[in-house]
């Protein structure tokens, strides 16, 4: 009887533990009805898609977990025609990771030859990385070489004039034709200085926008018809439509795009309907006080 009952309250304790940890979800998938969405119905949706974009807070766990798990999943209905890429690796990188992704070298040997490697590599983009590896999966160095966008924040959009052909191929080649310091993504850097916008304001701008214009312009120069295009950057890059998919939409008009944003709890609270309607296709809403990865 004793053991019976010993039995019983290990068992309603482990209830109440398991009710609780329900009770204190660390995220949530929201559609941009402002619905809660089934993570299946979400990743069956994005499946149909020629390209998802998938903003992420740069140390948030959560956003880089559910980054490997998507990319998993669409893996398993897409195969060979998923590719991925990202904004944390530069064009100029491709060769190198290429090499890598083949199994040429090892990592002891690919990472000191990546320029601008970022500090959370190894434990936020390596899985993403490896997981290309093992599936034999093109993984996309899509950002400008962070020396170029630092020049043209320098100098303005005529540095470019003063690159190589060998340079500027590394860069998107329609940001002089499309940049708008106007355009939504790029007013607002202006508008939330207040008071205190730089003299550079403009050069701040189309730097910004060289990073976008040249993700963009990889991210298309790799699609081919019936591929989808997983990329990681962060949500600034793609939030409202705007940043990589404005301009995926002015140099080719007509693909089916898709986003996923990540947001925190207590920003999620604060946007009105209109805004949850328009930041993303998917919100991952996160708690606040989330352990951030190792920066």
């Amino acid at each position: 009887m004793k053991h019976i009952i010993t039995f019983i309250i290990i068992l309603l304790l482990s209830i109440v533990n398991s009710i609780n940890a329900q009770n204190k979800p660390v995220y949530q998938l929201f559609k941009n009805t402002g619905e809660i969405v089934n993570y299946d119905n979400m990743v069956k949706d994005l499946a149909k898609s020629d390209m998802v974009f998938f903003g992420e807070y740069h140390f948030n766990p959560i956003s880089h977990w559910l980054q490997l798990e998507v990319s998993k999943s669409l893996f398993e209905i897409k195969g060979k025609n998923l590719f991925l890429g990202a904004e944390m690796f530069e064009s100029g990188n491709q060769l190198v990771l290429n090499e890598y992704l083949k199994g040429l070298y090892t990592e002891a040997k690919m990472i000191p030859e990546m320029t601008q490697m970022w500090s959370n590599y190894k434990t936020d983009y390596k899985p993403l990385v490896e997981f290309a590896k093992v599936n034999q999966l093109r993984f996309i160095a899509t950002n400008i070489p962070r020396r170029y966008a630092s020049l043209i924040n320098k100098k303005g959009i005529d540095a470019l004039d003063d690159l190589s052909p060998e340079a500027l191929e590394l860069i998107g080649p329609d940001l002089k034709t499309y940049f708008d310091p106007t355009v939504k993504a790029y007013a607002e850097m202006a508008s939330n200085m207040g008071g205190h916008v730089p003299p550079n304001m403009l050069n701040m701008q189309t730097a910004q926008a060289s990073k976008d214009a040249t993700m963009a312009h990889f991210s298309l120069k790799n699609f081919n018809e019936g591929d989808l295009l997983l990329h990681f950057e962060g949500s600034y890059h793609s939030n409202y439509n705007q940043g990589i998919i404005w301009w995926i939409n002015k140099i080719r008009l007509g693909l089916n795009i898709k986003s996923i944003t990540t947001v925190l709890q207590s920003e999620w609270n604060k946007m009105t309907k209109e805004d949850k309607a328009e930041i993303a296709n998917y919100i991952i809403v996160v708690v606040d006080n989330m352990t951030q990865t190792q920066s």
